[in-house]
């Protein structure tokens, strides 16, 4: 496969262009979901990310099973993304400067939040506690792992819970929201950042447009949900392209680090 027609402007775009301008369309400028591990890479400083809370996996505890059982779905999920749970944490250099880092996958189970995403997040902000290096995390998400029920709910107020106490530490912490990051995410710790970035025309929203539009009977404005409304609305605080997002970070971390030893 050497081309393929782009879903936003149509345009047939050449793959090795495609890949390296890190899945931006180079003619209308559509940003495609993006995996961790190649997200990581182009956002950290070379050799510098260390990976912490790799060994913890999901767990059927419910015995769980709709089309297929709940540990098949983690199983097929884990090969087909090749990462073990629906985001990675770790530590790292951004522009020189020592951050603490959490990148979700929506390639795994749809980003979802369950236990375990949950419990990255708590002990990545524990591990920012004690280091006292600014928290950014990547969010891409299309709600909560139902499979695991009540808990996966729980992980709402477990996360918020565990950002507020970096907060309290006077931790800078940023959120980066990509396409999609809605349901229990949007509405817990991608909001309460101290600065909110979104890519070009990610949807950032709690229910998609077509629920809510299912739901109220209404037509919804065309940018319903995307980053360009919630700029507008006073949501996020800037629109930053992939190709700068690092350029902006590492300009935000020198500003945090403004007055400190």
């Amino acid at each position: 496969m050497t081309d393929f027609k782009c879903k936003a402007c149509g345009k047939m775009l050449d793959l090795d262009v495609f890949l390296k301008d890190l899945k931006v369309c180079h003619y209308c400028g559509y940003h495609y979901m993006l995996d961790a591990k190649t997200r990581i890479e182009y956002l950290v400083d070379e050799f510098t990310f260390n990976e912490i809370t790799e060994n913890i996996k999901a767990v059927d505890f419910l015995n769980f099973t709709d089309v297929k059982p709940y540990k098949d779905r983690i199983t097929e999920s884990q090969q087909k993304s090749g990462i073990s749970e629906a985001i990675i944490t770790g530590c790292a250099k951004i522009g020189g400067y020592e951050t603490n880092l959490g990148v979700m996958d929506f390639m795994f189970m749809g980003g979802s939040m369950g236990s375990v995403v949950g419990e990255k997040i708590k002990q990545l902000a524990d591990f920012t506690i004690s280091n006292k290096f600014p928290l950014i995390l990547v969010c891409a998400s299309g709600g909560a792992r139902m499979q695991e029920g009540i808990i996966s709910l729980m992980q709402m107020a477990k996360t918020v819970s565990a950002i507020n106490r970096v907060k309290e530490n006077k931790i800078p912490y940023i959120s980066v929201i990509t396409n999609p990051t809605t349901g229990g995410v949007s509405a817990s710790f991608a909001t309460i950042a101290d600065i909110i970035i979104a890519e070009p025309e990610a949807l950032f929203c709690f229910a998609g447009p077509r629920v809510v539009k299912q739901t109220i009977k209404k037509e919804l404005p065309s940018d319903f949900g995307l980053s360009e409304r919630n700029l507008k609305n006073g949501q996020i605080d800037m629109i930053v392209k992939r190709k700068d997002l690092k350029e902006v970070i590492t300009r935000l971390l020198k500003l945090f680090s403004v007055g400190q030893s």
